[in-house]
């Protein structure tokens, strides 16, 4: 039940969108087919690099990461809000809300340091070409890994356990789609300024260095790109980073919002879009950001479209239908499904 006159809190409710018992089915179905994009993208991504040995670079073992986090956050929050959508009871527990909150947490802030970790390697690929087998080890990828996750944890479960501390008897209603920290803060009747202080300092010190390692890591790739003598050297070069910068700017600029710019009443659906872009599409996003943009990825695309052509072909001979003097017809065949 929800808080009523000293009555503990044993859940709360989300009140997701303005409109969305009238146009519930729209928004489902624009999320469920944006989370199911989400979903094939970033498996895709992590198969894809698993089972090409080509893709077995520090570059690629980032990218592989980078998918399981946008999958794991994007789950945290898309099922639920979908379940929301099609109900008429829209509340969540408080240890499933406390969980919720944990696990995004964790996989976003995971998320900006396995893209400042990326941005290293670049810089390494770039600047240093010939250290780069000697710095981007295997050790060393695998330590700044285990520490991006060390500080997604240590961000998420110190601020839930100061957020979950509190006291809550102002309401039970969660302005919000998911247990964001904001809102529930807003929900307490006790002294949140502290809460309010370690959140800050955890984001702003999140963004700030993951940020800084990023720019100056760019800064120096940019001078080095600078120095190539010839326009198809700078061309490659810098390709090799658009795609990262690209899913860099998008993602930092809608979290920076989200959390360092907090709005007023009248500004809190803009910062539930907010959410939806960084929290949902993003995730979406990011695969094909990597996909369209990077030719190591088109071409293991490209060789596992040919490999499944060849399965065919060959469930076809194997078939019933084999006939070995429809020569012609086979050779047809054969081309149609090579072009798929």
């Amino acid at each position: 039940m929800g808080q009523n006159n000293g009555t503990k809190v044993t859940e709360f409710v989300l009140l997701g969108f303005a409109g969305q018992h009238k146009s519930w089915h729209v928004f489902f179905t624009v999320f469920l087919v944006i989370y199911m994009a989400m979903l094939v993208g970033n498996i895709g991504m992590i198969l894809l690099i698993k089972t090409d040995s080509s893709l077995h670079t520090p570059m690629y073992v980032f990218l592989q990461n980078l998918a399981f986090v946008d999958l794991c956050y994007a789950t945290a929050i898309t099922p639920k809000m979908l379940h929301n959508l099609m109900s008429t009871k829209n509340s969540i527990s408080f240890f499933g809300c406390m969980v919720q909150l944990l696990v995004y947490g964790t996989f976003v802030t995971s998320d900006c340091y396995i893209l400042a970790a990326m941005a290293v390697e670049r810089y390494v690929a770039i600047c240093n070409p010939l250290r780069y087998e000697t710095v981007m080890s295997q050790r060393v990828c695998s330590q700044l890994l285990t520490g991006s996750y060390f500080m997604g944890f240590l961000n998420a479960s110190v601020n839930v356990s100061f957020t979950f501390s509190l006291k809550f008897c102002k309401s039970n209603k969660i302005n919000h789609f998911f247990c964001d920290e904001p809102p529930i803060l807003a929900l307490s009747c006790s002294d949140i300024y502290f809460s309010i202080m370690v959140l800050a300092a955890f984001v702003g010190f999140n963004l700030t260095f993951t940020i800084l390692i990023i720019i100056f890591s760019y800064m120096f790739i940019l001078s080095a790109i600078l120095k190539i003598s010839s326009a198809a050297g700078r061309k490659k070069a810098f390709s090799t980073c658009a795609s990262h910068l690209t899913a860099v700017t998008i993602f930092y600029g809608m979290l920076s919002y989200m959390y360092l710019h907090r709005g007023t009443i009248e500004s809190q659906e803009q910062e539930k879009m907010a959410s939806i872009f960084y929290g949902v599409v993003i995730p979406m996003l990011n695969p094909l950001i990597y996909s369209l943009r990077n030719q190591d990825v088109r071409e293991a695309l490209k060789g596992k479209n040919y490999l499944i052509s060849l399965m065919r072909v060959n469930t076809y001979r194997n078939s019933t239908l084999w006939k070995p003097t429809n020569q012609t017809h086979l050779k047809s065949k054969f081309r149609f499904i090579l072009l798929l």
